[in-house]
């Protein structure tokens, strides 16, 4: 299953703590942090888990989810005016916009 990574690729430890904590209990526990898709990886659970962990992502957690598919990977955004002094515009908010943009396209 795949899980968007939060702009910038910025995590807080309780949200890290959360997530890895509904994996152990709902999937096997392995994670695959931003591999060839860029988003965040879940490997291996069972169907009827599926749904519990999609509750628990974004009811809970606030998070969005994977799955755009070939027609479109998660966008990724460098850590812009947040780490960088050249940093010219704000680029967490750019990939934000273009990501909502485009999946409404597609979907």
């Amino acid at each position: 299953m795949r899980v968007n990574q939060p702009a910038g690729k910025y995590y807080s430890t309780d949200y890290l703590k959360k997530l890895c904590d509904l994996w152990d209990f709902r999937g096997s526990g392995v994670t695959n942090m931003h591999g060839s898709t860029g988003d965040i990886i879940l490997l291996g659970t069972t169907t009827k888990q599926l749904e519990e962990v999609f509750w628990t992502l974004t009811h809970d957690m606030g998070q969005d989810l994977g799955g755009s598919g070939s027609n479109l990977r998660t966008p990724s955004d460098c850590l812009g005016q947040s780490r960088c002094e050249y940093a010219c515009y704000d680029t967490n908010a750019l990939v934000y916009f273009l990501t909502n943009e485009h999946q409404d396209e597609l979907h």
